[in-house]
Order: C-alpha cells, then sequence, then structure tokens
C-alpha cells in the first residue's frame, strides 16, 4: 500500500466555454452553490489529510494568491506557458513536485471525498463504470484490473475517466521524465495524460481506482454549470 504524500492541481487553462464568467475570473474560482469549485477540492484533500498541495496557475494567475493564505500548505506554481501549449505545459513546470502524488483538474467539484483517499496500491486514474454514450475519454481493462487500452474520442462500455489520478514513487519519476523529454521535444500540443496513458503507455501499469459517477463532477460549460447552480441560467442561451 502505498500513502500519498502531495497534491498538484492544474488551474492554468483559459476556461474558454466558461465566458463570461472567466472573462475576469479563473474556471476554477468560479463559485458553485457558493463554493469556489478549487476549495471544494482543498477542503476535500484537507479532509483527507493532504496539505501539501501545489496548483499551478496562468491564466489571470493573481487571482490565486489569497489561497496560501487561507489554507496551510497550499503553494502556487506559475506556468508562463499557459497561452501557448496544452496542459502538459502545466505538469512540465510542477514536475519536480511528483512524488507519491494525486493530480487533479482545478475545475470538479468533489462531493465524496473518500475518491481522494491518501493510501492506494496501484497508480491510476479514477473511473466510473458506464454502460451509455460518453464522449469523455472512456478506459478499458483486463481481468486483473490493468487498464489495457482508452477511447479517446469515447464510448458506450468500459470506465469513465475523471482528471483525478494517483501516482506511486517510481511512476511519478518515470511521469516526470517523460513529460520532460516531450516537452523539451516540442512536443506542445498533447495533453499530459497523453504520456502515460498513450505514448508510453507500454511503460506504466496503471489501474482504474473506481468510484461512482456521483462522487465527483466535472463542469465543462456554463449549460452543465447552470444545472448545478440555478443562479447561472441567466447566462444560458
Amino acid at each position: 500500500m502505498t500513502k500519498l504524500d502531495n497534491a498538484i492541481i492544474m488551474a492554468a487553462g483559459l476556461g474558454t466555454r466558461m465566458r463570461p464568467l472567466t472573462n475576469e475570473t479563473p474556471k476554477p474560482l468560479v463559485k458553485v452553490n457558493g463554493t469556489r469549485m478549487i476549495e471544494s477540492i482543498i477542503q476535500a484533500l484537507h479532509r483527507k489529510n493532504i496539505n501539501d498541495i501545489t496548483i499551478v496557475t496562468g491564466y489571470l494567475a493573481d487571482k490565486f494568491d489569497f489561497l496560501p493564505k487561507k489554507y496551510a500548505g497550499v503553494k502556487l506554481i506559475n506556468n508562463p506557458y499557459f497561452n501557448k501549449y496544452n496542459n502538459i505545459s502545466s505538469l512540465y513546470v510542477a514536475r519536480k513536485e511528483l512524488k507519491n502524488t494525486i493530480i487533479l483538474d482545478g475545475d470538479q467539484l468533489i462531493y465524496n471525498p473518500e475518491i481522494l483517499s491518501a493510501d492506494f496500491e496501484k497508480s491510476g486514474y479514477a473511473g466510473s463504470l458506464i454502460n451509455e454514450w460518453s464522449d469523455e475519454w472512456i478506459m478499458h481493462t483486463d481481468n486483473e484490473g490493468k487498464v489495457i487500452s482508452c477511447d479517446r474520442d469515447g464510448g458506450d462500455q468500459g470506465w469513465r475517466l475523471y482528471s483525478v489520478s494517483k501516482w506511486n514513487a517510481n511512476d511519478s519519476a518515470m511521469l516526470g521524465e517523460l513529460v520532460e523529454k516531450e516537452f523539451e521535444n516540442k512536443n506542445y500540443d498533447i495533453y499530459w495524460d497523453d504520456v502515460p496513458m498513450f505514448i508510453y503507455a507500454d511503460k506504466f501499469n496503471l489501474s482504474v481506482h473506481k468510484i461512482n459517477k456521483e462522487d465527483i463532477v466535472e463542469i465543462d460549460s456554463i449549460e452543465e454549470l447552470a444545472d448545478i447552480d440555478s443562479s447561472y441560467k441567466k447566462y444560458v442561451k
């Protein structure tokens, strides 16, 4: 059993699908029913005694400055490439923080802190079992629970991947080296998840960390936000 040392939260993106809300507010700082999305993550991590938290900022980075003052153990790393390259750049600038680490996107709502448990057996991504169409990444496993493939264009059978992943120190070291390699080889247009899931899938032995779809919500658009918080319905055309 491995125990998490720390967390990395990705919060550098432009949040273009949430405009006009994100014209002056970074998407992770948008409030949902009174709570900023990124604060729901920080609070859930603290409940599981994960207090060493690195937030990777970029767009409107100064808006995050209050978080280290409000929450013990939180620190900020700025991604200077956020408006030029894909999110591989965010893990590249935070690669030295990779240990026994959980990596999350900052634009999620954590409804079940248990999915962030500090104890885990194998590196892998949170996933919920589906039997209907989803346009998210869908993982497929063998009989032992190892991820053997992933459909990035969606599917109707398998495990829907969420942006919550846990990495043991050995896999973290390899992940950091490979992200560095791809970024410094100017492979800027990929997601960092492409590195372990596709480009170097043969080097990793990933598992699905099984969750229920109600445990976490990823919000990608104003329409999805308005479905959860009716105060935003005025922004839906």
